[in-house]
């Protein structure tokens, strides 16, 4: 990949996804607001958000790719953002425990004011966590910036997660499989 690459993104956990298949990039970051009109499903509601943050920089770039995504997760037809609280956490991971859940990580590719947009679905599937794991787990870890509360390579992923059906990569916050198929095509 010779064109530079721009990740608009304060994850490290995709920062370091990127790192790891050796692809140099800067961090740059814009505020953008991450509301969606309500029609959409879930699968839509993650690429619109990834498209939406690719648009605050299409005035200002060139010759790079932007690479901008969003993960969401999904249970009972529900989209669990980021939580508000601790409280808010827990409650969280208590619906997820025990029970499958989809993690849908949108990505949306800028170049030359193109707008590439894929998406990746993974089930994860929980085991019972004791209410005693779960404030342990986010009293320790703070997970106010991962969706549905969790990190799947943290304490609560090592110990919880019985199985994933997909991408792990995607679960983590990035499909690196289907980014890496998506950058040689540009």
């Amino acid at each position: 990949m010779n064109l530079p690459i721009i990740l608009a993104s304060k994850s490290p956990r995709r920062q370091e996804l990127l790192r790891l298949m050796d692809i140099n990039f800067r961090v740059v970051l814009k505020d953008v607001d991450e509301s969606y009109p309500n029609n959409l499903k879930p699968e839509e509601v993650a690429v619109y958000i990834a498209e939406k943050k690719a648009q605050a920089f299409d005035e200002t770039i060139e010759n790079e790719i932007v690479i901008t995504a969003d993960t969401i997760v999904v249970v009972d037809d529900k989209i669990l953002g980021k939580p508000e609280s601790a409280g808010h956490a827990i409650e969280m991971l208590q619906m997820l425990s025990g029970r499958m859940h989809q993690v849908i990580t949108g990505v949306c590719l800028l170049y030359k004011h193109g707008y590439h947009t894929f998406y990746d679905v993974s089930e994860v599937f929980f085991s019972e966590l004791a209410d005693e794991e779960i404030r342990a787990y986010v009293n320790k870890y703070q997970p106010f910036d991962k969706a549905g509360s969790y990190g799947i390579q943290e304490r609560i992923g090592l110990i919880g997660i019985e199985r994933i059906n997909g991408s792990y990569t995607n679960v983590v916050g990035l499909p690196t499989e289907k980014l890496y198929r998506e950058l040689m095509k540009l």
